[in-house]
């Protein structure tokens, strides 16, 4: 049985929708980035490294506590997960404000994990809020 929105969350709606677009890019870039230290790491033995003397590169894994350097890819996973965080809050909130299936909140969950989905997700969802908004009945607003 799909239930829709309720009337005193259809304004709250497009402001989640708005923070899901630009946390879904957010999220996807990182988890691209995620992808490519994680060939570097396990494909090739290097992790991305800064240093102020040389920068940004590539460095033996077993090499970077002893350079002093900052450990780029560690940011890279620590920054992925908190990212992924809020854009699993914010399918919740879509999930619970537009009251779809629990399966459409898992599908669009997986925008995170799997590359590129989250690009996709970010054109795609709102095409079906907009269609949760058009069915929606809207308020009816009395006169005083």
């Amino acid at each position: 049985m799909l239930l829709g929105p309720r009337p005193e969350d259809l304004p709250r709606i497009p402001k989640v929708l708005a923070v899901y677009r630009v946390s879904a890019i957010i999220t996807g870039l990182f988890l691209l980035l995620l992808c490519l230290m994680m060939v570097f790491r396990y494909g090739f033995g290097y992790d991305i490294e800064y240093t102020a003397a040389y920068g940004v590169q590539l460095t033996p894994k077993e090499l970077i506590s002893e350079r002093g350097g900052i450990d780029v890819s560690t940011l890279i996973l620590i920054a992925h997960g908190w990212l992924y965080v809020l854009y699993l809050a914010c399918d919740f909130l879509l999930w619970r404000f537009t009251r779809w299936s629990f399966g459409r909140f898992l599908f669009i969950a997986l925008g995170g994990i799997v590359p590129l989905l989250s690009f996709f997700f970010e054109f795609r969802v709102p095409r079906w809020v907009r269609d949760v908004l058009a069915s929606a009945p809207q308020p009816v607003e009395t006169a005083a």
